[in-house]
């Protein structure tokens, strides 16, 4: 009979299947090492959808505790870690929704401006690159971040589903409760507001 398969988080290197047994028996050393091993991965996750210290250590509580109520329904299919990342995205998305009593934002003012003849106010080039593939250049990586945060709620939220997140469009559509057609027009007026917000910085510097 062939030794059993033991399931270890590449980036953790601990054992998840012992883990998540010891999680089952309400081990409390085994809550303490989940919350020490991936505590300060999720408390960042959080806090780029909140923006908030207060609000992302809410968040983070909120998911916990979904994820010990849930542990039931974890199979293994995926690590550890990518299930405790969607229920942290899931409580920070209930967050926002729990606070979005003023009007939507209009980002209408960082929006390529047109003159009669159809050409652009500003000169500059068309561009409007997804976020993940600014991040991924290490130089501008603080900008970046630092420009998505300025973006309204409703913005910066499908801006960090999508590129940052990678979900499809029709699950984001699902989690934020609107239509893949909003999504897409949403993520495009998006990425056309960072594009203007970091012209300004480089423009700035």
């Amino acid at each position: 009979m062939p030794p059993e398969e033991v399931c270890c988080s590449p980036e953790s290197g601990i054992d998840e299947a012992a883990l998540v047994a010891d999680l089952r028996r309400g081990d409390e050393a085994a809550f303490e090492l989940l919350i020490r091993t991936f505590g300060g991965r999720l408390l960042a996750v959080a806090r780029r959808f909140v923006r908030n210290d207060d609000d992302a250590r809410d968040v983070l509580q909120t998911a916990y505790l979904s994820a010990f109520r849930g542990l039931d329904s974890f199979e293994g299919g995926c690590q550890l870690s990518t299930w405790l990342h969607r229920i942290v995205v899931n409580a920070a998305l209930m967050k926002l929704r729990s606070r979005r009593r003023k009007p939507e934002e209009s980002i209408d003012h960082l929006l390529p401006a047109f003159q009669d003849d159809g050409h652009h106010v500003e000169q500059f080039s068309d561009w409007a690159p997804r976020a993940d593939q600014l991040i991924e250049r290490e130089q501008e990586r603080r900008m970046v971040r630092a420009c998505i945060d300025r973006l309204p709620d409703q913005y910066r939220t499908v801006l960090l589903l999508r590129d940052i997140e990678e979900r499809p469009t029709r699950e984001v559509a699902d989690m934020l409760a609107t239509t893949p057609t909003a999504v897409k027009v949403r993520l495009h007026r998006a990425r056309q507001a960072l594009s203007t917000l970091l012209r300004h910085e480089y423009a700035g510097a």
